[in-house]
């Protein structure tokens, strides 16, 4: 994690669909662009402006995207720019959407087009608002080892006006055990406690799973043990595995945004998900009514794509499908705005959480945000009043559950919002004051 914490570091002073210029192109007029970004020296081609979000065909004759790709429908078959978009037939509505192209079928079924244009996946329509259960939209990250009592912590947290905490957790005794009392005291005062089971794709000697099979049999393993512990005091949720598919086994590059499952590593592919198979299942047969979160960050969706439709990087099928009961997403400010998040070439940028609300169909939570470790406590501030107003706007249209702030107390003023139980003023202020002003109903 403290090199992830490092990456997110040099990062914050760029702009987040800057910072996806290496895979892609982009450009940048500053001076310090990297040499990728400044490759050619010609002027840009204009691009059309794009149809108003929400522009459907019929009744409009064409659908022009953000990338300038102009959209038309004939006797039921779409086409891009002229050309054919994939196998599509009977197709009665296409739809620009939430940086997206969607269409639906004669039969009522929708499909969105993902960045490798000829594959259209299934969902639902993506302008229907869903509304999540209220009752745990105001979290915070914390760790296990912290010298707070549950006590404490229970009481820190009701100051603060959450509802919710994150905290990681393996089958380690000595981290169970102490997340174990966490929870007893989360069930006495009525809080939730999500528990993220922290399990790897590398082995106990730090080599990558050598199996997928291996891999499941320790995720299996740790999700049952975690589960068969924190069943009895009353914790539901469970992440299942913590930005697995941004470990150095499984991204090919950091600064690709991972909208394209190619951004990612095939030869370990089997293993993170035979992990993620592993923990959901060895929760499951420990505590059936549990949910299970599996996590991904920046625009990750050519990874959960993959994995719902059981695919791998390179495009083959016919693998298993990975089914989780919530998705968990990581959203920094270096990655860019959740809602208009870049893709790889730095942009132009989607509605992330629309995408994952209409492609699968079950709550979001974004289990950790925040700006960068560099940044000013007025900054941090104001970026925590304005990214909580985004949210919350959200929550009952997005099907957004919970935004789970990072992190309660990093021992410095580089995240926390705490340091040793005193509060770090203004971003503290910022996020009580919002809480306490509007509502989690």
């Amino acid at each position: 994690m403290v090199k992830r914490r490092q990456f997110l570091g040099g990062l914050t002073a760029l702009a987040g669909t800057y910072l996806l210029s290496a895979c892609g192109g982009g450009g940048s007029e500053d001076g310090g662009a990297s040499s990728t970004a400044k490759t050619s020296a010609s002027p840009k081609a204009k691009v059309a402006a794009a149809s108003a979000s929400g522009t459907a065909m019929p009744p409009a004759a064409s659908i022009t995207d953000s990338a300038g790709d102009v959209w038309t429908l004939v006797n039921g078959v779409v086409y891009r720019n002229g050309s054919t978009v994939g196998n599509t037939y009977n197709v009665s509505l296409v739809l620009w959407y939430g940086g997206k192209i969607w269409h639906c079928g004669t039969g009522g079924q929708f499909y969105a087009n993902a960045e490798v244009a000829e594959q259209w996946l299934p969902c639902s329509d993506p302008r229907i608002d869903v509304a999540s259960v209220p009752g745990s939209f105001y979290g915070i990250n914390g760790h296990f080892d912290y010298t707070y009592t549950p006590e404490q912590t229970v009481s820190i947290l009701k100051a603060m006006n959450c509802t919710s905490y994150r905290v990681g957790v393996t089958d380690d005794p000595k981290q169970l055990n102490a997340v174990v009392k966490l929870a007893q005291a989360f069930q006495s005062a009525g809080l939730t406690l999500l528990a993220l089971i922290d399990q790897r794709v590398y082995d106990a000697s730090g080599a990558v799973f050598a199996s997928e099979s291996a891999a499941y049999g320790r995720g299996y393993s740790v999700g049952a043990t975690v589960a068969n512990a924190l069943q009895p005091y009353g914790v539901t949720i469970y992440e299942c595995g913590n930005e697995l598919t941004r470990q150095d086994a499984t991204v090919i590059d950091f600064t690709c945004a991972g909208s394209k499952a190619s951004d990612f590593n095939n030869t370990n592919w089997p293993a993170m998900r035979g992990v993620m198979r592993g923990m959901i299942d060895g929760v499951k047969s420990v505590q059936s009514s549990a949910k299970c979160g599996i996590n991904f960050c920046v625009a990750d969706v050519g990874a959960s794509d993959a994995l719902w439709e059981g695919t791998q990087p390179d495009g083959t099928s016919g693998y298993q499908k990975l089914r989780w009961d919530i998705t968990t997403w990581h959203n920094y400010e270096a990655y860019g705005d959740l809602f208009n998040i870049g893709i790889d070439g730095a942009g132009p940028g989607f509605d992330l959480a629309t995408y994952c609300k209409a492609r699968y169909g079950v709550p979001l939570i974004v289990t950790e945000w925040n700006a960068g470790p560099d940044c000013s406590e007025n900054y941090r501030a104001d970026y925590i009043s304005n990214k909580l107003a985004e949210f919350y706007d959200a929550r009952k249209t997005h099907n957004i559950q919970s935004v789970m702030y990072y992190v309660l107390d990093s021992g410095n003023n580089t995240y926390g919002i705490m340091i040793k139980g005193t509060p770090v003023d203004a971003p503290y202020n910022a996020f009580t004051s919002f809480a306490s002003s509007h509502a989690d109903i």
